[in-house]
């Protein structure tokens, strides 16, 4: 089951909406309602503090999500391929299907965000010194150009994966021109405000039973935990650097006729051992990769007069390499993609097949011999 639906696009961009953020929706109006807007706003009715949460904890989510669409439009124009936006449990995450193609980009990319929610943070506290006829909608302002700004000054904590963490790892990565060194080192920052964030939560808790203590704590977890993954991503760019498609590809691999019924393909292969996908081509031309395994190991009957084309992953699905494409970013588009695998062309011609596995091997031994 998918935790992430689909609830739109926006210049072209996915977005999605991930279970756990109608929890922290949730909570945020909760806490809005109940503690905050009646300490700022004292005297207000239950109603008004009502629409004033819920009001506020919409536009702030449609805040993170102009701060996540920042990152996007840039990393679009940057050349880089966006795989959506999705609003979860700790606020919103822009996906992207390949790495940062310099230190430049990076820096672009990571700081447009911040600086989205800047102009918003103080375009809301702008419109509440000007609003004075309405204290629910001043107080509701006010709120919105305070958490922006908050969430502005969080982001720019220089701690991988945070916004500022990502301008950090640039800086370090122009500075020396090792992209896994410069990983290294935000991640372990990364991991320091993680460990110190849970500490301060555990404390806060035990000293004044905040539940706002345990939601530091919790963001603190979570910081460490994506903190650890940055750092593994490097360790493996660092294992496969210098290794191009073609040293890790199968080459001349058996190719599925695209007019062959499946029956015919399946009995071409004899004794060869078998694998769970095949390049389909037809007069030279590659069509797609065909997913033999599915099919494979279960009657045919009906399946088995229909032809190859038809029951192939057409060309526009899968991930197309060229033999001189390098191994770390055929693992970005692998890893983002569906299958696992990719068809690697060369002078338009099929040249080989690459697939997770082949990347996988390479980075264990790669890993054994720095051992």
């Amino acid at each position: 089951m998918n935790p992430n639906f689909t609830i739109g696009r926006i210049a072209g961009i996915r977005i999605s909406l991930n279970w756990s953020w109608l929890i922290v929706f949730a909570i945020v109006v909760w806490s809005l309602v109940a503690d905050v807007f009646p300490a700022e706003d004292p005297g207000l009715s239950k109603t008004t503090y009502a629409v004033m949460g819920v009001a506020a904890a919409v536009v702030f989510f449609l805040s993170i999500l102009l701060h996540e669409l920042g990152h996007a439009i840039v990393a679009r124009r940057n050349g880089m391929e966006i795989e959506g936006i999705t609003l979860w449990l700790f606020g919103g995450v822009a996906q992207f299907k390949e790495m940062f193609k310099s230190p430049g980009a990076e820096f672009r990319i990571g700081i447009a965000g911040p600086c989205v929610s800047l102009v918003l943070g103080l375009a809301f506290v702008g419109a509440a010194a000007l609003t004075t006829f309405s204290t629910a909608l001043n107080g509701t302002l006010f709120w919105l150009g305070y958490i922006n700004i908050f969430l502005l000054l969080f982001n720019l904590l220089p701690a991988l994966p945070l916004d500022g963490g990502r301008v950090l790892r640039s800086a370090l990565w122009k500075a020396k021109g090792d992209f896994a060194w410069a990983t290294r080192i935000a991640a372990t920052f990364g991991r320091l405000f993680g460990y110190l964030m849970i500490a301060a939560g555990a404390l806060s808790f035990v000293a004044y039973r905040s539940v706002g203590s345990l939601w530091l704590a919790l963001i603190g977890w979570f910081l460490l935990g994506a903190a650890g993954g940055e750092r593994s991503v490097g360790r493996v760019h660092e294992a496969l650097e210098g290794l191009h498609v073609r040293d890790l590809m199968t080459r001349e691999p058996v190719v599925a006729p695209a007019d062959a019924t499946f029956s015919e393909f399946s009995d071409s292969l004899g004794a060869l051992n078998r694998h769970n996908t095949y390049p389909v081509v037809s007069n030279g031309e590659v069509l797609g990769l065909f997913p033999f395994g599915a099919v494979d190991g279960h009657p045919l009957g009906e399946w088995g007069d229909r032809l190859v084309r038809e029951g192939m992953i057409g060309r526009d699905r899968v991930a197309i390499f060229d033999s001189e494409d390098s191994a770390e970013d055929a693992l970005d588009q692998l890893v983002a993609g569906e299958i696992g695998r990719g068809l690697v062309v060369h002078d338009d011609q099929l040249v080989g097949i690459l697939s997770v596995s082949d990347l996988k091997r390479a980075l264990d031994q790669r890993t054994a011999f720095r051992r």
